[in-house]
């Protein structure tokens, strides 16, 4: 992401006023370890530089409590000027105390609502001709789960699809994985994957399975103008109504040597490889 500078510094406040809910001096009562949008509503906590500053950047990320150090305040400049956002300049130990132990919080932490659900219906009605969706069945480590979201924007696809239930939190430890994307990419989550992979197909989009035990390299597909591709767990892959929802099944083609990959990592090079197939598609 690129950063833009200023000289204009942000309005903030300082001492050790009483923050909402909690004691004198403390930011506020931890959360859980991932701290996501399927906690009831509650609201999380974001840290780190990349992760803050895209919550920042995202008008529909209602955010409410920045804490931070002067030379982190700095780094963030115009985009911490949001309307009804509290700023509290803070040690890196203050910081620290409402996020999951050993969070590298790079001196900023950001206390805001879980981004507001979307309708898969909402997001296809805006999807151009050609589009690129990603759909992800029951990725439950955070961490993997931002990667993924890291390596969807940065090979521009249009979206991701997840299910409600046995998905990672989209709480800190995924948006700190992300470097920001998690603010960047529209993330639908679904009842059903079977069902929502149905609409997906009468919406036009080829449905692809990444599967070890598939046939077909990934490229050797055949170019579409929209195309969704579907990734497994990290332990199980696909679970079986999922990929029997898939119109095809690729496989990476690696070394014997190693019989998989992590789905974060394979999520990349499969994404990498079917945007420039995709891209080269002529109808």
């Amino acid at each position: 992401m690129t950063e833009t500078k200023t000289r204009e510094k942000p309005r903030r406040t300082k001492g050790k006023g009483k923050a909402r809910g909690g004691r004198p001096g403390a930011p506020g009562k931890p959360r859980s370890a991932a701290g996501g949008a399927r906690a009831g509503g509650q609201e999380l906590w974001l840290y780190g530089h990349h992760a803050v500053l895209a919550a920042l950047r995202n008008p529909r990320r209602a955010c409410r409590l920045l804490l931070a150090t002067e030379p982190a305040l700095e780094k963030l400049g115009r985009a911490a000027q949001r309307p009804g956002l509290e700023i509290r300049i803070a040690r890196a130990g203050e910081i620290a105390r409402p996020l999951p132990q050993g969070a590298v919080h790079q001196g900023v932490a950001l206390r805001a609502a879980p981004l507001p659900p979307l309708a898969l219906e909402r997001v296809l009605a805006v999807q151009p001709e050609e589009s690129f969706l990603l759909v992800l069945d029951q990725i439950t480590d955070p961490r993997n789960f931002g990667a993924i979201l890291r390596s969807a924007v940065a090979m521009g696809v249009n979206a991701v699809v997840v299910q409600q239930r046995r998905s990672a939190e989209m709480g800190g430890a995924a948006a700190k994985a992300a470097s920001g994307a998690l603010d960047m990419i529209p993330i639908v989550e679904v009842v059903n994957l079977a069902r929502a992979l149905k609409q997906l197909e009468e919406a036009g989009y080829r449905v692809t399975g990444l599967d070890a035990a598939a046939a077909t390299p990934i490229e050797e597909l055949r170019p579409v103008r929209r195309r969704v591709l579907v990734l497994g767990s990290e332990g199980e892959g696909m679970r079986r109504l999922v990929a029997e929802s898939c119109a095809e099944r690729a496989r990476l083609v690696i070394d014997p040597r190693i019989d998989s990959l992590n789905v974060a990592v394979a999520a990349g090079i499969a994404l990498y490889v079917l945007r420039r197939v995709h891209r080269g598609a002529a109808g």
